[in-house]
């Protein structure tokens, strides 16, 4: 099983993030950012990954650090977790709808990071939650798992509708990059060798 857990504490945040990608899509989620954990129940559900997260941090100031953070800290346990990547497919990608929204994500577990992320909300809030935010989170997966990722939300007009299409298509990119692919069992699906930076 591909487990991992990661504890990640600073005079800002003190987060906890355990998942396993070869779950059923179980999620429990504690952060103080209802919108947040939501959104990553949505991962957990369409990636099959089972993923607890809990977090405290400085809300009496905004969101902005405990949502970085967790991105951060789930981005170090997914690249704990993947381990060597020998065997998977590496890449991945997701179409999703939700009435009038459609996004695409596409993924590269490269081990090179980097994020193109193409969305124009249509407000800067969902409830309390400042879609802002949302970039944020994705880039500090990105910088500690170590991949490349691509979100377009490629219409939509309801923001609550176009971050929910974003997310279901990460969980759903996700589980397809980390799939096993029985044609590279034991290979490394590079022409270098090698899936680190």
């Amino acid at each position: 099983m591909r487990t991992a857990t990661v504890t990640r504490n600073t005079l800002e945040t003190q987060i906890t993030v355990s998942l396993n990608l070869d779950g059923t899509g179980v999620g429990r989620f504690e952060t103080g950012v209802p919108f947040l954990d939501h959104m990553m129940d949505q991962i957990a559900r369409h990636g099959l990954i089972d993923l607890d997260v809990k977090a405290v941090g400085d809300l009496h100031i905004d969101a902005h650090h405990t949502v970085e953070d967790i991105g951060i800290t789930l981005g170090q346990a997914f690249a704990k977790a993947i381990g060597d990547k020998k065997g998977i497919r590496r890449y991945g990608h997701a179409y999703v709808p939700l009435d009038e929204a459609l996004s695409r994500v596409v993924i590269d577990l490269s081990g090179r990071p980097g994020m193109v992320y193409n969305v124009e909300y249509t407000r800067a809030s969902i409830g309390q939650f400042d879609v802002d935010l949302f970039s944020e989170f994705f880039h500090g997966f990105v910088n500690h798992s170590m991949t490349t990722l691509h979100i377009d939300n490629l219409r939509g007009h309801n923001s609550h509708h176009q971050a929910e299409t974003i997310f279901k298509a990460f969980g759903r990119a996700l589980r397809m990059a980390c799939e096993a692919d029985e044609r590279m069992a034991g290979i490394t699906p590079s022409t270098k060798g090698t899936l680190s930076a």
